[in-house]
């Protein structure tokens, strides 16, 4: 092809013989390309468009480029071809953007795509790039419209998009009902079973949740596994403590490239006296439950030794609510809606020495960017509790709890264990738990209290049986629980009842504002654990409140969180071995009150001096690790797994004022 022929858009005028002679040449070139002898037919073209620059020409140009695999050149015929008018003018325009698309061409694809943004609403495979594009890039307001054409599609890639989409605002009624439309259409297919349940588990759908998971079971009864790559890496969590199983949940994503990963590493590379360290979130505004654990974190880094960047592509929707300065974090850097290749030049034009995802597979995530050469060092820590599959992460930041030595085969990414634990803890931002009584709640004054504050969804038919039998043998007790809707709180109340429980034993709350929801907790006596998924940020707040918390030990990160929290407060007494040990500690602990009183007691000892909540502590851990990821990186050794020492345990209480 004659590059000067297709981006040419001058037109001659040629004499009579002259496109007799053309026709002659087209047909030629027609029927040598379905003969499938497509140079030679590119060659009659080249001469052809000397005087024939048309659509129908162009477009044949397009064809015979594909076949050759010169998709590049291809999209640029197509478009040149959409460019004529005609009445295939907008089907030349689809096929230069999907060719685009194909190559990652992205901001090309878009371009022509928005060009006919109306026609997407109509027509999926215009949609499916569209919202392919600006789901990575966080852009969602532009892809609402497009969620029942995809989702009416026959097309796999198409569908398989639309659970992402779906899944990705589960409060979304619209989203609801076409996930439950596509399910009924495709009852077969396990991805849409597995959205399905994803619905199901927000709203405590017990019955429905329970039917669908006995599909899945017996599928991996059977050794069946493959079932799992339909499955939503976050959500999968919610219902598999099965570490290895964890591993397929991989839908979404794409295998991981091991010769990228190996030209990252040793790609050139310019280092100075300070590690610079690259942070990317969606969720740098502070009233985000990360950064009510991490900001202290980053005002706390020496800046003598390091130095900070936040690659920032968080929704202007959330930093308008954010009244922090967000310079005291580090040198802000907006990406927010950059493609991949974008976020790459900015991330190198920055010189980063370590670049840290703070997300994983959780929503808002730009973890895909983490597969080009941002950084000698690539870090997953905080967001995502797990491995984060098919994702270019040198190490995982946990602790001994989250990431014991029987984890490591079921990770890609190298263990960098702190010494306590993995979750930063902020004491100066967050309000102090003030005085509150349990009449201003509307509790009982003389029942035992037991408490959960965690998302609706992490209560599984497995958990609230539990907390049935529990409530069954502890007659004095009653359940505080958070309902994130009225629904929740019916399908909640109707399991207790069909249980044999009084409604009368079950206290809903709604969320309240931070500073209530840190007051209220201290009403209660006792905080029970959720599993496979236990409270995170959640069981954090109720030690910060002054509330105990009881979990067992897990099977994989997510269900091992409360126990790295309550160890690092120097409480493992209430880490049961299993579930069976979680029940009679939670019935023995309601029959004696006075192990109660001692927990909160020691709560508030430790508060100011155990590593829970001892930020200082927490960075200087957390900079040894990235002293020693940079010396590695410098000198070019591949990845391994580091236990960072502890400093020595604090005699006195930190400062918190």
């Amino acid at each position: 092809m004659r590059v000067s022929a297709i981006d040419s858009h001058a037109r001659t005028f040629p004499s009579r013989s002259w496109v007799l002679n053309s026709k002659v040449s087209f047909s030629a070139a027609s029927r040598d390309y379905q003969a499938g002898r497509y140079t030679q037919s590119l060659a009659t073209l080249n001469q052809l468009m000397d005087i024939q620059q048309d659509a129908k020409t162009y477009a044949l140009l397009a064809k015979n480029l594909v076949q050759l695999g010169f998709k590049s050149d291809a999209a640029k015929a197509y478009g040149l071809a959409g460019n004529c008018e005609g009445p295939n003018a907008y089907e030349y325009q689809k096929q230069a953007a999907k060719l685009h698309y194909e190559i990652g061409n992205e901001d090309d694809a878009l371009l022509i795509a928005m060009r006919n943004l109306a026609k997407a609403q109509d027509d999926a495979e215009l949609a499916f790039i569209i919202t392919a594009i600006y789901l990575k890039r966080q852009q969602r307001d532009i892809i609402r419209p497009f969620k029942t054409v995809l989702s009416q599609s026959s097309n796999p890639d198409h569908m398989r998009l639309a659970a992402l989409l779906l899944s990705d605002d589960l409060n979304d009624a619209t989203n609801q009902s076409l996930s439950r439309n596509i399910f009924k259409r495709f009852p077969g297919n396990f991805a849409f079973r597995f959205l399905h349940l994803v619905f199901a588990r927000e709203f405590n759908e017990f019955e429905e949740a329970s039917k669908h998971q006995a599909v899945i079971d017996a599928a991996l009864a059977k050794g069946d596994v493959e079932v799992l790559r339909k499955d939503n890496p976050f959500y999968h969590l919610h219902w598999c403590g099965n570490e290895d199983f964890n591993r397929y949940a991989t839908i979404g994503t794409t295998p991981l490239n091991p010769e990228r990963v190996a030209f990252r590493r040793n790609q050139p590379h310019t280092w100075s006296d300070k590690i610079r360290i690259g942070y990317m979130s969606s969720d740098f505004w502070d009233r985000h439950a990360t950064m009510k654990l991490l900001q202290r974190i980053l005002e706390l880094h020496d800046k003598d030794r390091f130095e900070v960047t936040l690659f920032c592509h968080t929704g202007p929707e959330y930093l308008k609510h954010n009244v922090t300065d967000r310079s005291r974090w580090g040198r802000i850097v907006d990406v927010h809606g950059f493609s991949d290749q974008a976020v790459l030049a900015v991330v190198r034009e920055h010189n980063i020495d370590i670049m840290v995802d703070l997300k994983g597979h959780t929503s808002g995530s730009r973890a895909t960017a983490f597969n080009l050469p941002l950084a000698p060092v690539h870090v997953g820590w905080l967001g995502f509790p797990g491995s984060t599959v098919n994702i270019d992460l040198d190490y995982v930041i946990g602790d001994h709890s989250v990431l014991p030595e029987v984890a490591k085969p079921f990770y890609h990414e190298k263990f960098c264990r702190l010494p306590e634990s993995y979750q930063p803890n902020d004491p100066m931002h967050r309000p102090k738990p003030r005085a509150v009584t349990r009449e201003q709640l509307g509790l009982p004054e003389e029942a035992f209290i037991f408490a959960s504050f965690n998302g609706n969804r992490k209560i599984t038919p497995e958990v609230v049986n539990s907390w049935c039998r529990i409530l069954k043998r502890a007659p004095n007790s009653v359940l505080w629980l958070m309902a994130n809707s009225p629904r929740n709180q019916a399908n909640l109340l109707k399991h207790f009842q069909t249980a044999g429980i009084s409604p009368k034993r079950i206290i809903f709350c709604p969320r309240a504002p931070y500073e209530e929801h840190i007051d209220r907790q201290q009403a209660a006596d006792l905080g029970i654990d959720t599993f496979p998924v236990n409270g995170h940020t959640t069981t954090s707040e109720q030690l910060w409140g002054g509330l105990p918390v009881l979990t067992f030990k897990g099977t994989n990160f997510a269900s091992r969180v409360s126990e790295s929290l309550l160890r690092a407060i120097d409480l493992p007494d209430l880490v049961a071995s299993d579930l069976q040990a979680y029940e009679d500690m939670a019935v023995e602990l309601a029959q004696n009150p006075g192990r109660i009183a001692e927990y909160k007691a020691h709560l508030k000892e430790k508060r100011y001096i155990a590593p829970l909540f001892d930020a200082e502590r927490f960075c200087n851990h957390l900079e040894q690790a990235y002293e020693i990821m940079a010396e590695r990186g410098k000198q070019r050794l591949a990845p391994e797994h580091m236990d960072i020492a502890a400093l020595p345990p604090r005699t006195a209480p930190f400062g918190a004022e």
